[in-house]
């Protein structure tokens, strides 16, 4: 009997100690901030259990529902860029502008979703669509008749007050505008042996001047194929990044002198660009993904250092991330969430159901997948910071407002199946046979 009360003895004493190593930095720090000791472990409990800023918005994410669904209109196409307006005065965004492939340009109230007007004098096949960053009612879009045109919302006219003439052989496929609104860059397809980037000053659009506007110049030796995608920095006004069907990944510092001076940055994807962005903290991060489904990252901070600049490169995200089914066929594009510093993929499959992929230097994961929206592939998408709303488009026509928890009160079925389109060939179309052609 006294051997076994000493043994109590000694291990209640042992577990003394272990409670004051333990606990005592808990109580200093309590003390520091004069509280109570009562209070240390509902404190150690709370941090144990709070969500990580990351966690928050994965948690967002994948409670994405549909707040609202555009109609369809008389004559159904593919919805191939979308854009909304910025923030007017503090207030919601109010516009939203969707290029599709009968070579017009739809306008939409953002909050309901309802259709505004369409401008559609366009010669040629639309490829993108920009608000001005500093005012919500100016809007650009670049055709491949070789301009890039200006519309003002709030006129009743479907004429272009602004039209950026290129030179006579420029079929432009790509544009941005930077975020200062001076500088509009558009990339043409591979013409014979060029291919250019083209700039113009954009500051004429102030005065709705209809006269059109001569370039400042073209960029001609960094790529020597079509340019597929161009992305103005989001808060420098003199870097843009621009990706081709050559595989490369080039950045510019466009006050340097000459084109040699401007390349700061040459990355090879080793395939075909589909879609690039920024990412990181002050979006010193470059990132695209190509038509075979591949994804690469690239840290442009690190071009001085020693340290590599590859962040991540998939040869085939469907490979990668673990989906039900491999109900990954394509990729849409990514969005870099600036609250939580981190970027996300978002892709999808052919009956139009959407994958959102959470990206790290580690690999690629599955946030969650929205379905029940679209009937067929999804072409584009717009992310809005402000609301964590998410807008997204496809070839069923239809414009989807996707919110955190939000019920769709809307009656409006969606179609049962996608629309025809008379440009199927000339836009991007996924194959999900690539897949086992690669294997």
């Amino acid at each position: 009997i006294f051997l076994s009360l000493q043994q109590d003895v000694i291990a209640g004493f042992l577990y003394a100690i272990l409670i004051l190593v333990v606990f005592h930095p808990v109580v200093d720090l309590i003390d520091n901030f004069n509280l109570t000791y009562q209070y240390a472990p509902l404190i150690i409990i709370r941090t144990a259990f709070e969500m990580t800023a990351v966690e928050k918005i994965e948690e967002q994410l994948a409670s994405l529902r549909i707040a609202k669904r555009s109609t369809l209109s008389e004559e159904p196409a593919y919805l191939l860029d979308i854009d909304v307006s910025p923030p007017a005065q503090s207030e919601s965004s109010r516009f939203v502008a969707v290029s599709c492939s009968n070579k017009s340009i739809r306008l939409y109230n953002r909050e309901t979703l309802n259709f505004l007007r369409e401008y559609s004098s366009h010669p040629g096949i639309l490829n993108g669509v920009r608000f001005a960053h500093a005012c919500d009612s100016i809007v650009f879009s670049a055709c491949s008749d070789g301009t890039v045109k200006c519309w003002d919302v709030r006129l009743a006219t479907q004429r272009a007050v602004q039209i950026f003439s290129g030179y006579p052989s420029n079929v432009f496929i790509s544009f941005d505008i930077n975020c200062s609104d001076l500088i509009i860059c558009a990339g043409t397809e591979k013409v014979e042996k060029d291919t250019f980037l083209v700039f113009w000053d954009a500051r004429g659009i102030t005065n709705c001047a209809s006269a059109a506007q001569e370039p400042l110049g073209v960029y001609s030796e960094s790529h020597n194929d079509d340019i597929t995608k161009i992305c103005f920095h989001p808060i420098k006004p003199s870097l843009v990044v621009s990706g081709s069907t050559d595989g490369l990944v080039n950045v510019f510092d466009i006050n340097r002198d000459n084109e040699d001076d401007a390349l700061i940055s040459t990355c090879n994807s080793d395939s075909s660009v589909s879609f690039i962005g920024w990412s990181g903290k002050d979006y010193k991060q470059v990132y695209c993904m190509t038509h075979d489904e591949g994804f690469c990252w690239w840290d442009i901070a690190q071009l001085d250092t020693e340290e590599p600049i590859t962040l991540l490169h998939v040869l085939d995200v469907r490979d990668a991330v673990c989906v039900e089914n491999n109900s990954l066929h394509y990729l849409v594009g990514g969005l870099y969430h600036e609250k939580a510093d981190k970027l996300f993929l978002i892709g999808g499959t052919s009956a139009g159901n959407i994958h959102l992929i959470s990206c790290g230097t580690d690999g690629l994961s599955l946030v969650g997948s929205l379905c029940g929206g679209h009937a067929a592939t999804v072409r584009s998408f717009c992310w809005n910071l402000t609301d964590e709303s998410l807008l997204t488009g496809g070839e069923d026509a239809q414009l989807l407002l996707w919110k955190p928890g939000a019920v769709e009160r809307s009656l409006a079925k969606k179609a049962s199946m996608k629309t025809a389109s008379s440009v199927q060939k000339r836009v991007r179309v996924h194959n999900s046979s690539l897949k086992s052609r690669k294997k």
